[in-house]
């Protein structure tokens, strides 16, 4: 019997992470790196995946060893790879980080002259699972050049606001080459659900002000505005008049960038179980938490019962082996 439709597709960046084996020292130091999967498209993926969804990614790789590298990761991940294609012409982009927890890990993208995930045309979009999916996630990044931007776009209005239908702000000012404001009030109009950090929210509403943001983003479309504020929690708004605010969960970070991704896997998770929203974003705040108190990012995303230990009130559990992918089951119980 084949399988309905998917429970997240994602669509955007993917790379190859080189993160230092030590922390706090500078790159020109580093005698030893370990390597991951990235990129934020593929990180979320991977996040849902490990909470019990069904998940693929759209994107694009060089057709190099690199490459191959990230199509057997995704499929060890649980993540369908069938939507990831080689670009002859462009190299798999790599990204280097530096690590001086808890707050300042300076990122250095490998991604020219250009990315092949800029490189989706629209023609070679699977439009009917893209309509059928439960989530849509789509990212900033995406929206950065073209064919991508088109093809983003393209997807995001075949979707006609389609169940959940997600636009992760996911701004990173040296990939544009213009002004995003056109492309991302764009991408506004046709997402259910708006997710970024208070940099991101003034880049595309103009607002810094937590509660303001939020009402910029739901005036620009969405039904709900998910603000991130690092330490100060997270807060989110519904269209309905439901507020949900979420305080930090303590961590010793090892390193932060990929709570994010896991945030986002997570909130994925939560409003595919019709949760409340303050435990949805609690459960967030919770996978995020999980994975900055690790060195890796695809990896290290947690698994249902560590995120529902941490959201009650519970302690960081230790980094465990992942379990060998036999296929994405049925959504687990992230509380």
């Amino acid at each position: 019997m084949a399988p309905g439709p998917y429970d997240v597709i994602t669509m955007g960046r993917i790379g190859v992470d080189l993160y230092p084996l030590r922390t706090g020292v500078p790159l020109d130091e580093v005698d030893g790196f370990a390597r991951f999967l990235g990129g934020s498209a593929a990180n979320v993926a991977v996040a849902a995946a490990r909470l019990g969804l069904r998940t693929a990614v759209v994107t694009r790789t060089g057709a190099d060893p690199f490459g191959r590298y990230l199509h057997t990761q995704l499929r060890e991940f649980g993540v369908d790879d069938r939507w990831v294609s080689p670009v002859e012409r462009y190299q798999t982009p790599i990204t280097f980080c530096e690590l001086f927890p808890p707050d300042d890990f300076p990122l250095y993208f490998y991604r020219r002259p250009k990315a092949p995930d800029l490189e989706i045309h629209p023609h070679e979009l699977d439009l009917d699972a893209i309509r059928a999916a439960r989530v849509f996630w789509m990212t900033g990044t995406g929206l950065c050049a073209e064919p991508s931007r088109t093809a983003t776009l393209t997807a995001l209005r075949e979707r006609a606001r389609r169940d959940v239908t997600v636009f992760d702000l996911d701004w990173r000012p040296m990939f544009w080459d213009d002004d995003p404001r056109e492309a991302y009030a764009a991408a506004l109009r046709h997402a259910t659900v708006a997710v970024g950090n208070l940099d991101e929210c003034e880049t595309a509403v103009g607002e810094r002000d937590p509660h303001a943001a939020a009402r910029a983003l739901l005036a620009a479309g969405p039904e709900l505005a998910v603000v991130k504020q690092g330490p100060a929690g997270v807060l989110a708004v519904h269209r309905d008049g439901t507020t949900a605010e979420a305080p930090p969960v303590p961590v010793d970070v090892v390193n932060g960038l990929g709570a994010g991704d896991a945030f986002g896997g997570a909130l994925c998770h939560g409003l595919l179980a019709g949760l409340p929203l303050e435990r949805t974003v609690r459960a967030a705040n919770a996978a995020g938490a999980i994975v900055a108190s690790r060195l890796a990012c695809s990896s290290a995303m947690p698994y249902a019962d560590e995120v529902t230990r941490v959201a009650e009130g519970g302690t960081i559990p230790p980094e465990r082996a992942p379990a060998p992918a036999s296929g994405p089951s049925a959504p687990g119980d992230a509380r």
